[in-house]
């Protein structure tokens, strides 16, 4: 029997599981490629946008769907030192991948969770009346523990009113022991830097950032970073940027795509004009066929919406999603359904393509809001929906 040393065992064992890995990527019927270098730029871009202002990072539902472990990681290695997460569970999942960062949950604290904030250093962003008594009682007994105050400018979601914030900014009876590191509210209409809305939240954030003296204050999400300077204050929270997404409408988007999704062909068939595709048979073909059909479908976040026929919105939005293979893109046809999808090639050239290739659902050659354009929906709800059987590629770069 051959003996191994234990460097040698561990090495070979390291390169067995990688090889099992890349083998895995390689025949999965569904594909998700991360580009985490390109994550990392984009958020040294947003960073540099954000002018004297700190840039932190949202990785809120589990990183816009890419993975909070990976893309958290890769955002500490770039610089990001101030988090912001949905669920004090994400912020306990992500306090292994950014040791010395500010980790702030949005949804705030509830009784139950004391231990879970104090555990993993959490920050908790107080919202309303409720969660600021509930608040003041927990640091009475544990004692004092950052916390930051979410404050509504017109949104109408979360947030304590102006007035609220006002008076307790003023309020010589509060605690010693409470001590808000952060103030901070939402602009409603950041995409669109025409809207005289963007200007009114500002003059309410500046005259609530003003009473809380020597409290760090945030107003911009990734749309408010390009709104310019007055925006910005002490700390801007990109999200979708981060991720190559669309952040202001009418703007040329200047991120770098990070996520590619691909999805196997599983078999090329001919059909004749005349013939229907997929359930309903609400696509019926103008000349003979070949159809792709491929492994992905809407509970895959492939959605619905994107079909090429049988859907409602296509009474408004004419076409359907495309892929792209073989430097063409190629149009959805018929239903999309649970797990398959059907694609038009019949413009490719004979032998081009077979089964067992891999079409672009969203990356590099088919824009990830182009794509969501065509299910009447945004780039979030793409990533967010991505589902379970995507086998997922981190490309790191050394970030």
């Amino acid at each position: 029997m051959t003996e191994f040393d234990d460097a040698e065992f561990d090495e070979t064992a390291d390169m067995a599981a990688l090889l099992d890995e890349a083998d895995e990527f390689d025949v999965a019927p569904l594909r998700l490629t991360v580009d985490l270098a390109a994550l990392g730029e984009n958020w040294r871009d947003l960073a540099r946008l954000s002018g004297r202002a700190r840039a932190g990072a949202v990785v809120k539902a589990d990183a816009y769907g890419l993975g909070i472990e990976d893309c958290g990681t890769a955002l500490y290695h770039a610089g990001a030192r101030d988090f912001f997460v949905a669920a004090a569970s994400e912020g306990a999942t992500l306090r292994a991948y950014a040791p010395e960062a500010r980790i702030f949950v949005l949804c705030g604290i509830w009784p139950g969770q004391e231990q879970l904030f104090f555990d993993h250093d959490l920050v908790p962003v107080l919202a309303s009346e409720e969660q600021l008594a509930f608040w003041m009682a927990v640091i009475a007994e544990r004692g004092e523990h950052p916390c930051a105050l979410q404050v509504d400018t017109g949104f109408n979601r979360l947030g304590l009113s102006v007035e609220e914030a006002m008076e307790l900014a003023q309020d010589v009876s509060r605690p010693a022991s409470f001590s808000p590191v952060l103030v901070l509210s939402h602009l409603h209409s950041g995409d669109t830097p025409s809207a005289d809305a963007n200007r009114a939240q500002l003059q309410q954030f500046r005259d609530v950032s003003a009473a809380f003296e020597g409290v760090e204050a945030s107003l911009s999400a990734s749309a408010g970073i390009f709104l310019g300077a007055d925006y910005h204050f002490d700390l801007t929270r990109p999200g979708i940027a981060l991720y190559g997404g669309e952040a202001v409408n009418g703007m040329a988007n200047p991120m770098r795509p990070v996520a590619t999704t691909e999805s196997r062909i599983l078999q090329i068939r001919t059909a004749k004009a005349g013939e229907t595709v997929s359930y309903g048979g609400t696509h019926r073909l103008a000349r003979d066929s070949r159809l792709a059909v491929t492994s992905v479908g809407y509970a895959d976040g492939y959605l619905r919406n994107l079909s090429g026929a049988g859907v409602a919105l296509r009474t408004s939005v004419a076409a359907g999603a495309f892929g792209f293979i073989a430097g063409h893109r190629v149009p959805v046809v018929g239903r999309i359904t649970m797990d398959l999808t059907i694609f038009d090639v019949t413009d490719l050239p004979q032998g081009l393509i077979t089964a067992g290739d891999y079409i672009e659902l969203f990356g590099p050659n088919m824009p990830l809001d182009d794509v969501a354009r065509a299910a009447g929906t945004i780039g979030y709800e793409m990533l967010t929906s991505l589902g379970l059987r995507y086998e997922r590629r981190y490309l790191d770069g050394h970030f």
